[in-house]
């Protein structure tokens, strides 16, 4: 199933070499693949906000109010449509964006820019090497675990790079991979039943006044 699953959804991710049939039935099983994987990855979300917001060692000490994951309010989910920046700066969006592209197989892409973003804020020379080696591992080289999709030229300077580590060693990689999310996976994420749904606000049922 999964492997159907993989075939319905690679092609929004990463492009993929030749064509694909179409026709009427083709169509209408595409259609069906994508509600059933819409109520996988929904699944998928809630077990995964669930699990996350309740650590194995919760702090109970300090700041409760502020868990790890606070359903948003619709206002503030409506927040996340006006700039990418503002769905990865909250981290019960990031979550659910992350879900999201787990869902269309491309959950890769946003595990790589969160490995940069970490990367760059480390200070150490002795674990900036091991750390740009390990990203270079996980998803730079060839049939990576978590291959990313870019061009062979930014690959081979990264390879050089990583020789002698700099914060700035995946930030080509980095952008490139940011846009594509940008312009690919978040505005699907937007059109969502689950975006729209933490968009709706509560409807206010008044029973009617006895006269």
């Amino acid at each position: 199933m999964q492997g159907a699953m993989f075939l319905a959804v690679q092609h929004d991710c990463a492009p993929m070499d030749g064509g694909v049939g179409g026709g009427p039935k083709s169509e209408e099983k595409r259609e069906k693949m994508k509600r059933t994987l819409l109520k996988d990855w929904k699944n998928r979300l809630s077990y995964f906000l669930q699990n996350s917001s309740t650590p194995g060692k919760p702090k109970t000490n300090k700041k409760n109010k502020q868990q790890t994951f606070i359903k948003p309010s619709p206002e503030e989910a409506q927040l996340w449509s006006e700039a990418f920046d503002e769905l990865l700066a909250s981290k019960y969006g990031l979550a659910a964006f992350r879900a999201f592209l787990k869902s269309e197989f491309c959950e890769e892409n946003i595990e790589f820019w969160l490995a940069c973003e970490d990367f760059k804020k480390t200070k150490s020379p002795q674990k900036l090497s091991s750390k740009a080696k390990k990203i270079y591992t996980d998803f730079i080289e060839k049939e990576a675990p978590k291959e990313i999709n870019i061009d062979f030229q930014t690959k081979t300077l990264i390879a050089q790079n990583i020789q002698e580590a700099t914060s700035g060693c995946f930030t080509t990689a980095q952008k490139r991979v940011y846009s594509l999310m940008e312009n690919n996976s978040y505005p699907r994420f937007l059109e969502s039943e689950f975006y729209q749904d933490l968009c709706k606000k509560p409807q206010i049922t008044t029973e009617p006044h006895a006269t």
